[in-house]
């Protein structure tokens, strides 16, 4: 897929990446654009380069299948999440496991990196949203309040950077001014956004109602829109600033999986449980693309960062 002039779109050349034993749950491109991650239901990772489709390398040592994956906005790291409870780091050249999390009582169903790459998020089947130092692998803090799986998460990217302390034996969340704030989606059809700011442990900071079903996916733009997928088949663009739903996107008729902002905004790329990946104008809320390239249901979609090309992971 390119993009040719702004808020149009040009379908051409499918690749595949087919060489899963499983089914495919996750994709993730790299800050560059020259990798992609895939996460697979055979239990391992997969590097590729993207322009070529080549098979960089085949990562083991998840004892279940990979649910999720995901770089550091730094490009130095990845993080992959399992059925088997736990979180693996992994450094990029020489694509090996630095750490492995452990914490979550579950299967871990998603994670994301702060925008600096010093902290992780992670959610799961145990309704915990857990929140990591990297480069310690230690916990800061558990945020509760779901009730039910938390199935997505996304930083907002205009973040101030994070950093962890303990203060009389707790850990707070530090950052030098502004705001940081993080979205996490649960199968309770809510939306919690978590306010880290200055010197207060992690709080609860509003509530994102309006699906009638479970919510299955989490993305954030590059200005702070918040787009949210769910089982009600529908996606919903916020500005979460003001708890305003923008656009709400109808067309889907199985559940949405996965969802994705073009870096310029104006498209969202969106993966529901079947054959098709659909691509809407942001402000129209329209369809304007429908892409049935996929062989079997579409799990995942992801963009480049220079919005050239969109990937979807499938169950074939």
């Amino acid at each position: 897929m390119n993009s040719g002039a702004p808020g149009t779109l040009v379908v051409g050349r499918v690749k595949f990446f087919g060489r899963h034993r499983g089914e495919v749950n996750s994709s993730a491109f790299s800050p560059d654009g020259q990798m992609l991650l895939t996460a697979s239901e055979d239990g391992c990772v997969y590097g590729w380069k993207t322009q070529s489709g080549h098979l960089l390398w085949k990562l083991g040592g998840h004892t279940g299948p990979v649910k999720f994956c995901r770089f550091s906005p730094d490009g130095r790291l990845f993080a992959s999440t399992s059925c088997d409870r736990t979180i693996r780091l992994w450094d990029v050249v020489e694509a090996k496991c630095l750490q492995v999390l452990k914490g979550h009582q579950r299967s871990v169903e998603t994670v994301s990196f702060s925008p600096d790459s010093k902290q992780l998020a992670s959610g799961g089947w145990d309704k915990q949203v857990v929140l990591w130092e990297v480069q310690s692998g230690r916990i800061l803090r558990h945020l509760g309040g779901h009730q039910d799986s938390v199935q997505s998460s996304d930083f907002e990217p205009s973040s101030d950077c994070l950093l962890g302390t303990r203060r009389a034996g707790v850990d707070w969340l530090v950052h030098a001014h502004g705001s940081c704030l993080q979205a996490t989606g649960s199968w309770d059809a809510t939306i919690r956004i978590w306010d880290l700011r200055t010197g207060t442990p992690a709080v609860f900071y509003q509530e994102l109602e309006g699906h009638s079903g479970n919510i299955s996916c989490l993305c954030y733009s590059a200005s702070g829109l918040l787009a949210s997928g769910s089982w009600d088949k529908t996606i919903h663009i916020w500005k979460p600033s003001t708890r305003s739903l923008l656009v709400q996107l109808k067309g889907h008729v199985t559940w949405v999986k996965s969802i994705a902002f073009s870096p310029d905004e104006l498209q969202l790329a969106s993966a529901g449980y079947s054959h098709m990946v659909k691509v809407w104008d942001c402000k129209t809320g329209k369809c304007i693309e429908t892409l049935k390239g996929a062989l079997d249901v579409a799990h995942d979609c992801a963009f480049t960062p220079d919005g050239k090309l969109l990937v979807s992971g499938a169950a074939d």
